[in-house]
């Protein structure tokens, strides 16, 4: 969903509320937190003007004025969760309610970018914290290096469009060389010899076909 410069609220100042908040401004969101205390987190981002905050308890009417295409409740009240969900319905919003499924129209999978490369973990909203664990263990897993591989091979892209004539021949080539010995280069930081392993199985396959 492109959410650049759309109005996007979320009720709660806590940590639940902080996370919501942190993918929301990574899709360059206009993002409104409504809470009468903010985590530091949050009370930097509003002070560096990252966000608006409205410093108050949720109150019915609240969101009409601004407008929301998201809504994130993410208080400890359900009854005020439950309240915020039912206004934002009557407005259109899609809503996301974490610890009450029931009220949510979306979820919201744990992500991991590296660079252009974006891993995505969702448990359809039955285990947020299992969602979590197993986006820590990609952490682990693909270092940053995989963002600037994905760059160089964009460029190699080009030249194996030109060197490989067909679609089954660029299939095939790239099965080969997408290995796991390249990629354990690339997780090595080796991104030069990950490269040059690359080019030459380029001009090899180039030849055998």
């Amino acid at each position: 969903m492109d959410l650049g410069g759309q109005s996007c609220v979320v009720v709660g100042g806590g940590p639940v509320a902080q996370r919501k908040t942190a993918t929301l401004l990574l899709a360059d969101a206009d993002v409104t937190v409504i809470a009468p205390q903010l985590t530091p987190k949050l009370s930097a981002l509003a002070a560096a003007d990252a966000l608006h905050w409205l410093a108050q308890p949720y109150r019915a009417g609240m969101l009409g004025v601004l407008h929301p295409r998201l809504v994130f409740c993410a208080t400890d009240d359900p009854a005020v969760n439950q309240q915020a969900a039912a206004e934002a319905k009557t407005l259109g919003a899609l809503v996301n309610a974490a610890a009450q499924p029931e009220l949510s129209d979306f979820t919201v999978p744990a992500s991991l970018r590296r660079g252009d490369v974006l891993f995505t973990v969702s448990t359809e909203g039955k285990s947020p914290a299992l969602s979590r664990i197993l986006r820590q263990q990609l952490e682990e897993y693909f270092p940053e290096e995989l963002g600037l591989w994905l760059e160089r091979v964009h460029v190699l892209r080009d030249r194996m469009k030109r060197e490989l004539s067909t679609s089954e021949a660029r299939q095939a080539f790239w099965r080969r060389v997408l290995d796991k010995r390249v990629l354990s280069l690339v997780e090595a930081g080796q991104l030069d010899q990950a490269e040059v392993e690359i080019q030459n199985a380029i001009t090899d396959f180039g030849a055998e076909s």
